[in-house]
This record gives structure tokens, sequence and C-alpha cells, in this order.
């Protein structure tokens, strides 16, 4: 196909950049299309036009609720040419790029729903005393390559209902599906609301470090992560961060492993592994381990992997090379001190980046895969003979995003699940987010939440109106 070249949104216009980079399609590994690579100049023409929206923007929540539920019907309009365009960006099949703009048209629904409190703290004949919480101003929205445009619209829409105005950043490796975002909604939100730029290094650190941004909002990398908070320091920039995570799950020993086998093994797998509170390592009693790992390979040698693009595909390619590399590594380097693969192991022959869904036996705590991050189709399995031994094990880490315990006995599982060190403890599931509720990390996979009011608040400042009466 030829490559196509995609505007910014500024101000509500088409904005073409005097250079361009190439996105690949990760099912070929080959370029297809060229993004805008914003430049200095360029960012400062998007910072001033959210700046000069941001006061009519801020005055009416109800015009802001409806201009949101506007947004939601006019993006499912458009659902064909977001997900196929997602997909040969992304890799995902194109039924899971589907279903990612029906939850960006669920998120925008219900933050609509949400209102901004305004508390009575004090009001008697005297004096009144109210807690407002009121938007901070320009918000930048930097956003990852796994889930681009449902992670994007858990940024701006509630940075847009408490009244801020957004320049969202997608990740140069998927920029793609939010520029065809940015003219989506061009005649639905006013110009100035919301701009959408895209660029190679260093623009997200620009953004971040700009004098008109007032808040940054970032999920990525904790060593990103890490960048973006000094960006942001110097200016006292309100942040939040949604980073990486090490999720364990942990069975226990009723274990119902014909209930629960799929839902363990796509919690782990959806989006080729690349979910940032995806199951990364599973502790199981080693009176059962043996069974466990079979259940587990069988249902990764029955995934069907190819071009997300091709009917009936279950599991596309890894996004980018980079992550391909290191899949790759990680799992040799696990191989070669004596994991074994019980499903798996290696790269699919051909082109783009496939990886077959891996599923490794014979290890422990000290291998890269196991203490990292792997972010794709590689799931170690670990046996443990006390069930304390294995929280703590799960707890031995610097990330502290998700996990789980798993169990026959929802209550037993968790009493146990409670005492993970973590945002989020799920019993019987992994990694399936209810809109309304927080979303956040503890230790190095975050600051802040995302999602439902604290979300909301997030983007707002606390201020108190004290008025005396006489």
């Amino acid at each position: 196909m030829p490559e196509q070249k995609y505007p910014m949104t500024v101000d509500g216009k088409d904005v073409h950049a005097g250079d361009t980079f190439g996105v690949c399609n990760p099912a070929t590994g080959q370029v297809f299309a060229q993004a805008p690579d914003c430049s200095p100049a360029q960012l400062d023409d998007a910072l001033r036009a959210a700046a000069d929206a941001f006061p009519l923007w801020r005055d009416d929540i109800s015009a802001r609720r409806s201009i949101l539920l506007a947004a939601a019907a006019r993006i499912e309009e458009c659902t064909e040419e977001l997900a196929t365009l997602l997909t040969l960006e992304q890799g995902k099949p194109l039924a899971d790029a589907q279903f990612e703009i029906q939850v960006v048209a669920l998120i925008l629904r219900s933050t609509a729903t949400l209102d901004v409190p305004r508390e009575v703290i004090l009001d008697d004949d005297d004096q009144r005393i109210e807690v407002l919480h009121q938007p901070v101003g320009v918000v930048a929205a930097i956003t990852p390559w796994n889930v681009p445009l449902a992670l994007a619209a858990m940024k701006y829409a509630p940075a847009l209902l408490a009244g801020n105005t957004v320049v969202l950043k997608p990740s140069p490796f998927t920029p793609l599906s939010s520029l065809a975002l940015g003219a989506v909604l061009r005649d639905v939100l006013p110009p100035g609301v919301l701009n959408v730029i895209s660029g190679r290094d260093p623009l997200g650190a620009q953004l971040a470090e700009h004098t008109v941004t007032r808040k940054v909002s970032f999920t990525g990398s904790v060593a990103t992560g890490k960048r973006v908070a000094a960006a942001a320091a110097p200016d006292l920039k309100r942040i939040t961060l949604e980073l990486g995570g090490n999720d364990a799950a942990i069975l226990l020993d009723d274990f119902d492993l014909d209930t629960h086998v799929d839902r363990l093994f796509w919690g782990a797998f959806a989006n080729c592994g690349q979910v940032c509170a995806a199951v990364k390592r599973v502790y199981v009693p080693r009176g059962r381990y043996t069974e466990v790992v079979d259940a587990l390979a069988d249902r990764a040698r029955s995934v069907e992997v190819g071009d997300g693009m091709r009917p009936g595909v279950q599991m596309g390619p890894l996004a980018n090379a980079p992550q391909f590399d290191r899949v790759q590594e990680l799992v040799a380097e696990a191989l070669a001190g004596g994991a074994t693969a019980a499903a798996g192991g290696r790269r699919l022959d051909g082109d783009g980046y496939f990886f077959e869904p891996t599923i490794l036996r014979d290890l422990d705590d000290g291998v890269r895969i196991v203490d990292e991050e792997q972010f794709g189709p590689a799931l170690p399995v670990i046996p443990y003979d006390d069930v304390e031994d294995a929280l703590a094990r799960a707890n031995r880490t610097h990330f502290g995003l998700d996990g789980s315990v798993w169990s026959a006995d929802p209550e037993r599982a968790a009493v146990l699940a409670a005492r993970l060190e973590c945002g989020t403890s799920w019993v019987n599931t992994h990694a399936m987010p209810t809109p309304g509720v927080p979303f956040g990390g503890h230790k190095w996979s975050g600051i802040g939440v995302a999602g439902g009011l604290a979300g909301l608040l997030s983007y707002t400042e606390t201020k108190v109106l004290h008025v005396v009466r006489g």
C-alpha cells in the first residue's frame, strides 16, 4: 500500500509538519505511512491554542458533558476507520481494535456522568466555607503504543470534563489512530480544546517541560516516567504517572483449573502480553505445578497467531522491533539458564514481529523474565511450597500495579489478595478494569490514579472559598 501522510490537529485545523517519520506495520516490519514530526514552533502553537481555548471551555460543565457524549457517538461512527489504522500500526487483531474503540466511547460516556463536587464545610449566619475543585489549565497527555486510543481517552475525557484543555501526544510507534481521532472530533469539540500532535524524541520532554503545560498525565515505562517527573519538577507541574507492572498471580491449592484456566491465560496474553496490568508471573503450589503448566501450554498452542487484519486471528505480532527484540532476549536468556519452554519459546518464521505464545517452567525468582516486566507473550510459571512465601515473593519487587489470587473459595483468596502490595488486587480474574473505578499503581508503578471520581479530581486544584457575612 502507498505511504499515506496524516496531519496533526491544532486549534481545530489540519497542520502538516516540515519533517515526517515512518510508521511501521508490525505484521510486515515495513513502513506503510508517514506521521508529522512536530517542530518546536508547532508545539508552541498547540499549547497556545489550548491556553486560548481554556477560559471559555472551563465555564459550563453541562456543555462539556454534552460534548463528551457527542464525541462518543462520533467516535463510534468512525469505528471502522479508527480500528483499521490501529491494527495496521499496532498489530492487534481487528476485532480487538474495534473493541478498543467501543471502550473509548464507554470511557467518554461514563466520564460524562460524573460531577465535580462542591463541598460546603460551614454555612451559618456568619460565614460560608466551601471546597471547590477547579481545572488546572492546559494538560499534556502522553500515551503509549500498546492501547493508544483507550489510554488516551482515560486522560482527555476526565481532563476535559473538569474544564481543562488538552494537548495529546501519542507514541511515535502508534501515532496514526490518535491523529485520525483528532480529525474525527474537530466538528464536535471547539477549536483548541483537544490538540493532537505527533513526533519523535524529544517532543514528549518538550511538552512536559513547556511553561504553558500545567499538568502532565503520562502512561509508559518506569524509566520514561521518572524522566517525565524530573521534567515537570522545576515548574511544579501536577503529574499523574501510570507506569509498568510485574503482576503476580498466586494460585491456591484449590484453584479450579477447568473453570479459570482460560481467564488466567488471557489475563497474561491479551494484546500479545502487551498490557501493563497483565499477569506477568504465576506462582503455583508444587503439588499442582505440572497440571497447571500443561493446561496453560495446551492453551498457548491453540492460539491462532497472525496478521491482525486476517479473520480468525487471536493474537497479532509484538507492536515494534525494540519490544520484539526484548522478548526474544529474555526468553533466550531464561532457556539458556535452565528453564524449559512447555510451549513456544521462539519467533515465528516469516516477516513481522511474531513470537510464539510461550509458557516457561523450571525457573525461579532471580531470572530476568521473572524479576522484570517482559511485556510480551511469554509467561514464567513458578512453583511454591508455602503460600506465605509466594506472597512475599509476589511483593518483593519495585513494581506494584496489580496482582491476583485464584481459589475455589473467593473469600479465602480475598484475605490474601488484600495483602498484595499493589494498586488493584483481583480474585479469580485479572486486568478487568471497570468504568468508574480508580486505577493506579504503588511503588514504581505510578503516582496518582485514573478513572472514577478520584481520577477526575486529579485534573483539578482544590480551592477553599471562605465568605464572611458582615
